[in-house]
């Protein structure tokens, strides 16, 4: 370090560090792009008055500068901006930096803007080496504390810093086995029962494996210390978990983390210290409780690693009823300034309370919506933030299974209940044991399930969390690293089982008391709403909003999960206007829908009405005919199956509107591909094997997306389109001779020109007018077409003369539009997507860019043409909630999806008419 700064200045006049105390900040909450979240929300809570030990933080934007120049920092930053923050603490503080007889000690620790618990890196009591370990020593009174200061320091700083960590997942820990080596040796279980002259020599043994396996020497100079750990936050934020959980969740890698460097307060002074991680909320459940857990005598780590199991912070309210007092007060008071569920980590300093952190919780679907009707109820919220509040796919949660309570109880009863931890993610999971994420990976390419048993999480398992059915611990308690991703993850989670005994070596898991022994591929079930692990798989039932809605066996007055979520729906309803449609081919799927609160069918796909029973031969019959005449045979056995088909959806579906797609697929889809199968055919229909392989044969096509399917099939043979016409329209008169209005939407597939859709409407009008006369009755229906192929896109302003509706097809507009199959990309998207070539895989959530130009530009036209021209959407992107808000800004009348989909199409509709 330089002997004087005065003369050194920044060239840029960019303010990258912001300071903070008890009283002021230079920041506050609502500048979380530059500070990050934690740095913003230390601000906040130091603007507003609270207990915040002094610090600073650097800004984003050093990150980005870190990156953008080769990891070198911006000029004067650690020559004068740095000391020139650090020399405010210790004016605040009265300590200074490096001092041998009264150290300053800071921590640091990342925060990106997006909350990302656990993926990147903090370091605790920076600023101990040789010298300043005594002078805290002698001035702090208690030499132990101290060292175990000083243990902690070099144990954080060697992992983060230094780099040495476990060759793999098959290893420990290399500072947790000298640890444990230590602890075995003196005969304790816990660190709280080392002593000075024990944690004097772990400091020893820690510093020599540094040397020993990275061939450095640790730093002693405090500044060096603190040029490392800022370093190493920074390149955290492109470790692998870091990246792995940005992709998850959709957070951008130019963002970049804010680094947090603040004044220590130390938990593990004694008896009258401690720290710990609570909710303002049930985070798991959303009830309206003071929920967390601390250790006495502890620092931060030790409560979320789950090194230790804490304590139900309800028991501070008996231990410390003072301090308890001000921390429930503090948590009303966060809750009333941020109208939100807040996370909050605190540390005890000989009986003087501080706060380290707050930022908005984490928390399971289901205590989402929970949190969010309440606050409503409550005055903190309204209505529409309320919406905005729940995630559409939390609402997943609600609809997943849970064990059905009677084989839950036999498999008790049998003696196959093996252990019980903590809740931490609510739900029913079941699958084969893995010991790493590499295991859950393999399992999860095999199609199988998997459950995800480790000691502990850490940052590194993120990938394994998040392909694992449910995350079994055998430490650590609700606010652990596990616990806070899988509710995050919407994972079923049961934690801090300390029953169990892992062995990730010999891949296998004991039971405390018992000679069970589970190995590796071995299937366990997971209850994370009681905590309860047992051996085996169980049977599921459906969850509390199904057995209201669909299977009719729970009254929804007895039923508060079902009174939560339909006042939500209520509320999303009041709110969208883009109307939601199911995607479903059989009355069953329809009367669900309706269930679920679809306003209509909108993609009925009629090849699925072909397969099974004596269908499929008649339809294969229809196929291999040799002329017209065969084939209209064939097609007359077909028409009643359609004509009843077409009754039940209508049935089911009261007055509301119902697409039916005509015939799509190439006719080779319906036909046998294995002699044996061909044979057995051949001799059901009265043909020759060799006549019904060589029409095979001939139907065969280099590409058959791309062949003759859709529209086209329709054209060279008129007849098909006609008898499925014919089945609709009088399905139509039946209904309304019953008294019911329906008015069915006919959909052209395949159109790339206006020509080949006033074709097949010739065809499909011909038809309905000679079944209205037959019957004696009219009937109303629409001819549309879905939008597909780019052309018909590009040339929709002529379509639109021939069409009464536009439905877009984005799974096979998206295949066409980028020139990428949907069941082969997956050997290359995931690759794709880590280049950031595209940020989302494009089948999912739809391609806004290119994609959603193609489809907002035939919107334009079509509705120059027509202006009240009815547009839909009905692939698998109907029901993603990125690709909704796109629909509603762009002026479709609505969205069609998978029955379960429904309730997060109906939110997410509302969330982008809110804004």
């Amino acid at each position: 370090m330089p002997t004087s700064r005065l003369n050194i200045q920044a060239t840029s006049g960019k303010q990258y560090i912001y300071s903070f105390t008890e009283g002021s900040a230079e920041g506050d909450a609502t500048m979380k792009n530059l500070l990050g979240g934690k740095g913003a929300n230390l601000a906040e809570m130091a603007n507003i008055g609270l207990p915040v030990p002094p610090g600073f933080t650097l800004s984003t934007e050093v990150c980005t500068y870190y990156y953008d120049h080769s990891q070198t920092y911006p000029e004067g930053l650690f020559e004068q901006d740095i000391p020139d923050a650090l020399e405010k603490i210790e004016t605040a503080l009265g300590k200074k930096f490096g001092d041998p007889e009264d150290p300053l000690l800071v921590s640091v620790r990342s925060g990106a803007r997006a909350s990302m618990p656990g993926m990147m890196d903090t370091i605790l009591n920076l600023g101990l080496n040789d010298t300043t370990v005594e002078g805290l020593a002698h001035r702090s009174g208690n030499p132990r504390f101290a060292w175990d200061c000083y243990r902690r320091f070099v144990q954080m700083y060697g992992d983060v810093v230094m780099d040495l960590k476990p060759q793999d997942s098959k290893h420990s820990d290399p500072f947790e086995s000298i640890l444990d080596e230590h602890k075995k040796k003196k005969g304790c279980s816990l660190d709280t029962q080392l002593d000075t002259d024990d944690l004097k020599a772990i400091v020893s043994a820690f510093k020599a494996a540094i040397l020993e396996r990275t061939g450095q020497e640790f730093p002693e100079d405090p500044h060096v210390q603190l040029q490392g750990a800022i370093g190493a936050v920074f390149g955290s934020w492109n470790n692998e978990r870091a990246i792995v959980y940005r992709k998850l969740n959709h957070i951008p890698g130019y963002w970049g983390t804010a680094c947090n460097v603040q004044a220590m307060v130390f938990g593990n002074m004694g008896d009258r210290s401690g720290t710990g991680v609570a909710f303002t909320r049930d985070a798991a459940t959303g009830e309206n409780i003071f929920y967390g857990e601390y250790l006495m005598n502890a620092q931060g780590e030790d409560v979320v690693a789950g090194t230790r199991t804490p304590l139900k912070i309800r028991h501070l309210q008996e231990e410390k009823p003072d301090i308890y007092q001000q921390l429930d007060c503090i948590r009303t008071r966060l809750e009333q300034h941020y109208r939100d569920m807040m996370d909050i980590e605190f540390t005890i300093e000989n009986d003087r309370l501080f706060m380290l952190q707050c930022r908005v919780g984490k928390r399971t679907g289901l205590a989402a919506i929970r949190i969010a009707y309440d606050m409503c109820k409550e005055g903190l919220i309204d209505e529409k933030e309320a919406l905005m509040r729940i995630e559409p796919d939390q609402l997943n949660q609600l609809l997943r299974p849970v064990f059905d309570q009677k084989e839950k109880d036999r498999a008790i009863s049998e003696g196959r209940l093996l252990a019980t931890g903590l809740n931490a993610g609510p739900g029913a999971a079941t699958g084969s044991i893995c010991f790493s994420a590499r295991q859950a990976q393999e399992v999860k390419e095999r199609g199988q399930q998997a459950i995800l048993v480790r000691i502990e999480t850490s940052p590194e398992d993120i990938e394994g969390m998040s392909l694992a059915e449910g995350i079994l611990t055998e430490r650590g308690g609700m606010t652990s690293h596990a616990a806070l991703v899988a509710r995050q993850m919407g994972k079923v989670c049961v934690a801090g089982c300390g029953e169990l005994d892992i062995d990730y070596q010999k891949g296998e898991m004991r039971i405390e008391g018992t000679d069970i022994v589970l190995k590796e591929g071995d299937s366990i079930s997971l209850d994370g709403t009681t905590g309860e692990v047992i051996q085996g798989e169980i049977k599921t039932r459906n969850p509390e909003v199904i057995e209201v809605l669909a299977d009719k066996t729970l009254k929804p007055e007895d039923a508060p999960t079902w009174q939560i979520f339909d006042q939500v729906m209520q509320w999303a309803d009041h709110y969208r206007t883009l109307k939601v449609r199911t995607n479903a081919d059989q009355p069953e799927q329809a009367e669900l829908a309706v269930t679920f609160g679809a306003e209509g069918i909108g993609l009925c796909r009629t090849e699925h009405m072909f397969f099974g029973g004596q269908r499929i031969d008649a339809m294969r019959e229809m196929i291999l005919a040799d002329d017209i005449g065969d084939r209209q045979k064939a097609l007359e056995k077909l028409l009643p199956y359609q004509r009843d088909d077409f009754y039940g959806l209508f049935k089911a579906m009261g007055s509301r509107p119902v697409t039916i797609r005509l015939l799509d697929p190439p006719l080779h889809e319906f036909l046998p591909q294995e002699d044996a199968e061909i044979e057995a055919l051949a001799k059901k229909i009265g043909m020759a094997f060799h006549d019904v392989k060589t029409r095979i044969d001939n139907l065969h096509e280099f590409n058959p997306m791309l062949g003759l399917r859709g529209c086209r099939l329709g054209i060279l043979h008129p007849e098909i389109p006609a008898m499925q016409v014919r089945a609709i329209i009088e399905a139509a008169c039946i209904i309304k001779k019953e008294g019911h209005d329906i008015i069915p939407e006919i959909m052209v597939p395949l159109v790339s020109t206006v020509r080949e859709l006033e074709l097949t409407s010739e065809i499909i009008h011909k038809v309905a007018r000679r079944v209205m006369a037959e019957q004696e009755i009219g009937v109303t229906y629409l001819v549309g077409t879905m939008i597909e192929v780019p052309r018909a896109a590009l040339t929709s302003g002529d379509i639109a003369k021939a069409a009464d509706f536009f439905s877009y097809g984005t799974n096979d507009l998206t295949q066409m539009g980028l020139g990428m199959s949907r069941d082969d990309s997956g050997q290359f998207l995931p690759v794709y997507q880590n280049y950031d070539i595209f940020p989302h895989n494009p089948f999912e959530s739809l391609d806004q860019e290119g994609i959603g130009r193609l489809i907002k530009l035939s919107a334009k036209e079509g509705r120059s043409v027509k202006s009240d021209l009815k547009l839909g959407i009905c692939g698998e992107h109907g029901g993603d909630p990125a690709t909704i808000e796109f629909c509603h800004t762009t002026g479709i009348n609505y969205v069609s999806c998978s029955p379960f989909r429904i309730p997060i199409a109906r939110l997410a509709a509302a969330r982008a008419a809110i804004g």
